[in-house]
């Protein structure tokens, strides 16, 4: 779903390591609104080659099911290219939820730090500079995985910069501490961060999210909570394939 996939690419940024992900990687979360099974989102991770160069292409997808369906059928795509300097070549996103349709994707230029947006359902294509180092909200998610956390501490904000729909995207993040949580794969070590939203048509307020991500190389999520305008939404990982480093998960929370 978008506002999940969203959410997720909201991570850290101090210092770059080895890269936590590899070819083949794949993260499926189930979403419930409320006590409602409402939809489910895959993120999955292969090496291509686009113009002759090496890249990783990232695919989110999001969907509604079971009852959530029958309201409002979402059927979510976001797809990234990019190389192994995490600087993203091509970015799609083709979204249907309800009556509402998006179809957009950004070329970007690397030597001279523009952007170019095409809008397939009206067929508008539009240039903006931007600035080096411009991620968009799916390459970010997989670049800001490569950071040394060790040094986090509770009460560190981290900021980044994206460029959404046809805008630069600023945000922070706070970092409330670590925390071990059950999952339904056992108890497991947690870094637990605060992203700052928009407090407009979907989320009740700036601090409506709480996202539990791996204290470990990996550094994935396994557990998103939002409180939204009107209820709530909670986000979590049940099935992972191909993962670069173990997940260790434990039958005691005190491990």
């Amino acid at each position: 779903m978008k506002k999940f996939l969203f959410i997720i690419t909201f991570f850290y940024l101090i210092q770059i390591q080895a890269q936590a992900y590899q070819n083949g990687e794949f993260l499926k979360y189930r979403i419930h609104y409320g006590w409602i099974n409402a939809g489910e989102a895959t993120l999955k991770l292969e090496e291509k080659y686009m113009s002759g160069k090496k890249m990783y292409h990232a695919v989110g997808k999001g969907r509604t099911t079971s009852l959530a369906a029958w309201v409002i059928k979402v059927n979510d795509l976001y797809e990234t290219y990019f190389d192994e300097h995490n600087r993203p070549f091509r970015f799609i996103r083709n979204i249907h939820e309800g009556n509402y349709k998006k179809n957009v994707e950004f070329i970007f230029n690397h030597d001279n730090h523009t952007l170019q947006v095409i809008d397939k359902l009206t067929n508008k294509v539009r240039q903006f500079k931007v600035q080096p180092g411009i991620q968009d909200m799916l390459s970010v998610y997989y670049k800001l995985r490569n950071i040394d956390t060790d040094t986090l501490k509770a009460g560190d904000y981290i900021t980044e910069t994206l460029f959404f729909d046809y805008d630069t995207f600023r945000f922070k993040m706070k970092i409330l501490g670590r925390q071990v949580i059950k999952t339904k794969f056992g108890y497991i070590k947690t870094l637990v961060l605060r992203p700052y939203v928009e407090a407009e048509r979907v989320f009740k307020e700036e601090e409506s999210l709480t996202v539990w991500v791996t204290d470990d190389k990996n550094k994935i999520p396994v557990r998103i909570q939002a409180k939204l305008l009107v209820g709530s939404i909670k986000a979590d990982l049940v099935e992972f394939r191909n993962i670069k480093y173990p997940l260790y998960f434990s039958k005691s929370r005190h491990f």
